[in-house]
């Protein structure tokens, strides 16, 4: 990796610096999508439908589910307040909790799944039979075949960070650029992007809680990890940060030779276009359809749709009905980016928390301001290396990373990643005229030199003083949580404004499996045809 140019990088933090270009910074927006897991009171997976009081999994704004018809998915809104932005992920929380209770169901606190049923008994997530719900459906039939189900089980954090054009305008004057202003937001972003998928390992180091699993999990599956200590029922490694982020979870051996471009928007969707459209011999020997027609999978090539593609971040666009992902960033560009890589921390009811989120947006903030430069395949390799490295040895005091080929120590590269994110920490505060991102960054060098304070580390030495499995160990904190939001039910007229939604997403799924669809091998022509076209390979 060529090394910072910190004439840039000084020029940013200094322009910044200065009102009003330091008052832009006020205008950040932040969504979050949280997943967790329905279970019975005794751990195991619920095998009830979505709960029809929390509405239309299809239509419903803020509750819907993700890959298995028990993985929970909360969405807020767009926020400028982070507190604000956790208020309303409480809220959610707390309707849904009222909800479960008729089934005498909790969340599942964790990243990794409670104790799992044999793979045919995982239920796949379900939308009715509209032509788009059945596509979401027939997708996640699709992994279960290409994956198996167990990895539908997994939950994660997903924080949505979007910078206002103020700021945009203000970035691109001190940089000179001319181009349209939407055109210079999606370069800017993917420039973010390149230097997120560089050092977002140090987030998994901070944040990743998730260092071992139930034995149902990887029964019957190639893996590196041992029994912890006498449990015989909990899988670990000891210095493991996020095996969620290793080949146990979103990584796929068949993705492995797939090479993402992210030096500029064209080169992106050349290279996903190209992955959804060829064939792949391991998804050819599945079929698309059963003896008897039913689709088994949307498509036999190494990605049904884009989102199979699972990255740590992703550049993003409000889609329409009907359109793709990658179609909507092809005709208006990047909005906003997902961070993908946080996972649950199970001692937080919410699974996230202020502090979490202060440091990300610092982060993303050092990402963004500092120099990028474009990035050949030999680097990707190494980001990938790296990625490995901190997932399953990332708290090893010895640990060292690969920069620029040379192996360099991990605690050295850290330290100083998050001096400039500290840098950014301070222009946020003084945007904000506040204390609380200087203080968010600065609590984390302390895990730098002590790795014992990490959500890792602690999950492990909680094991051990327990003296319980990590299926014990989470259950219990299930019921904590469970009785945090019982004790709090929400007001009146906000369990009423909840009960409304979930009944007007019911109603609008209803109207649209009643309204004229067009045969679903149609439906599905059309949909990939906006890959296929190529159209998406050209920067609009």
């Amino acid at each position: 990796m060529p090394s910072i140019n910190n004439a840039i990088w000084r020029a940013h933090l200094a322009a910044f610096a200065q009102a009003p270009a330091n008052a832009s910074l006020k205008g950040i927006l932040r969504g979050l999508e949280k997943e967790s897991l329905r279970i019975t009171p005794k751990g195991k997976l619920a095998q009830t439908g979505h709960p029809v009081g929390l509405g239309s999994a299809l239509k419903h704004p803020h509750i819907t589910t993700d890959y298995s018809e028990a993985l929970l998915e909360f969405i807020t809104e767009p926020l400028d307040n982070i507190p604000a932005l956790l208020q309303q992920l409480d809220d959610i929380h707390r309707f849904t909790y009222q909800e479960l209770a008729n089934n005498d169901e909790r969340l599942w606190p964790a990243s990794m799944p409670s104790q799992l049923p044999a793979d045919a008994e995982i239920p796949v997530a379900r939308y009715g039979s509209s032509n788009s719900g059945t596509m979401k459906t027939i997708y996640r039939v699709g992994l279960g075949h290409r994956y198996g189900r167990s990895m539908q089980t997994i939950a994660g954090v997903h924080y949505n960070f979007s910078l206002p054009d103020d700021f945009w305008r203000e970035l691109q004057q001190q940089e000179g650029d001319s181009q349209d202003l939407q055109a210079f937001k999606t370069q800017r972003y993917f420039a973010l992007i390149r230097n997120f998928r560089r050092y977002f390992w140090l987030l998994v180091y901070l944040f990743g809680a998730a260092p071992a699993v139930s034995n149902s999990f990887v029964e019957g599956r190639k893996h590196r990890l041992h029994a912890f200590g006498d449990d015989t029922q909990t899988q670990h490694l000891p210095f493991a940060t996020s095996l969620r982020m290793g080949d146990l979870g979103y990584q796929s051996d068949a993705q492995q030779s797939l090479f993402v471009c992210y030096n500029n928007v064209t080169n992106y969707l050349r290279t996903l276009c190209g992955a959804i459209t060829q064939s792949h011999p391991a998804y050819e020997a599945i079929g698309v359809k059963d003896e008897a027609g039913n689709y088994k999978q949307l498509n036999t090539s190494l990605l049904q749709i884009e989102n199979e593609f699972y990255s740590s971040i992703r550049p993003k666009r409000t889609t329409q009905s009907g359109e793709t992902a990658l179609q909507a960033l092809r005709l208006r560009g990047v909005e906003y980016i997902e961070v993908r890589c946080v996972d649950l921390n199970p001692y937080e009811p919410l699974g996230v928390n202020e502090e979490q989120l202060r440091v990300i947006d610092a982060f993303l903030l050092y990402c963004l301001l500092s120099d990028s430069p474009e990035t050949p395949e030999d680097e990707y390799a190494e980001w990938q290396e790296n990625q490995k490295r901190i997932v399953y040895s990332g708290r090893d005091p010895a640990l060292t990373l690969l920069r620029d080929g040379n192996e360099v120590a991990f605690k050295d590269w850290a330290q100083e990643i998050l001096e400039r994110s500290l840098d950014c920490a301070k222009l946020l505060d003084q945007s904000y005229c506040g204390e609380d991102y200087v203080s968010a960054v600065s609590t984390q060098f302390a895990k730098l030199s002590n790795p014992e304070l990490t959500p890792s580390a602690r999950v492990l030495a909680d094991l051990k003083t327990q003296d319980r499995s990590f299926f014990e160990h989470t259950l219990a904190l299930a019921e904590a949580h469970r009785h945090y939001f019982s004790e709090r039910p929400l007001a009146a007229d906000t369990q009423e404004e909840f009960k409304t939604q979930a009944m007007q997403s019911l109603v609008a799924q209803t109207q649209l499996e009643q309204s004229p669809q067009i045969p679903f091998d149609d439906y599905l022509a059309k949909y990939y045809a906006q890959y296929r076209s190529c159209s998406c390979s050209e920067n609009s």
